[in-house]
């Protein structure tokens, strides 16, 4: 099997990423939708996993930098899923189950350490639970679920290939 299907996944994740990203950017700078601090660091790990696949696109890496480039594909979509997934839960909890208070970025770097800077995120704010913005009755943080578990379907599809072709090639005399 070529290797360069595989590379036009990576080109083809990395345009969907962009588009994402530009999106999202739109809805902030555009729309004026504040993100919350989940929203932002749900759009690092976009910007992350849109980098990775361009980087894996346009490097044209051999048998070793696929697995390199598809680990970190996967790893960032899992991270950006898990935190969009926290969001949905978080918007669909019981207003009294958020906290009120969320601290600065400030206060968080100087004060915490970074798990316990993590557990904060993961709390969630009242600016994490408003839903304003809504397409198709989904909000953006179950539109960037969606994103993200279907490129991390495709990043699995991708890596699967890439192992099941170098069994095969290793199984031939």
């Amino acid at each position: 099997m070529s290797l360069a299907p595989l590379r036009s996944l990576f080109f083809l994740a990395f345009m969907a990423g962009a588009l994402t990203l530009g999106a999202s950017f739109y809805l902030e700078y555009g729309a004026l939708l504040q993100p919350c601090f989940l929203c932002q660091v749900q759009r690092l790990f976009l910007a992350t996993f849109t980098l990775i696949n361009l980087i894996a696109a346009l490097h044209n890496p051999g048998r070793s930098g696929l697995y390199l480039y598809g680990l970190a594909s996967i790893g960032c979509t899992s991270l950006g899923a898990i935190t969009a997934g926290r969001q949905v839960l978080l918007q669909n909890a019981l207003s009294n189950q958020v906290a009120d208070c969320w601290p600065s970025l400030q206060h968080m770097i100087e004060n915490l350490s970074f798990w316990q800077a993590v557990r904060a995120v993961f709390n969630g704010t009242v600016d994490c639970v408003e839903i304003n913005w809504t397409l198709f009755d989904l909000s953006l943080p179950e539109w960037s679920l969606l994103f993200f578990v279907a490129m991390l379907i495709l990043g699995i599809m991708q890596f699967s290939r890439l192992l099941l072709s170098q069994r095969l090639r290793l199984t031939r005399p």
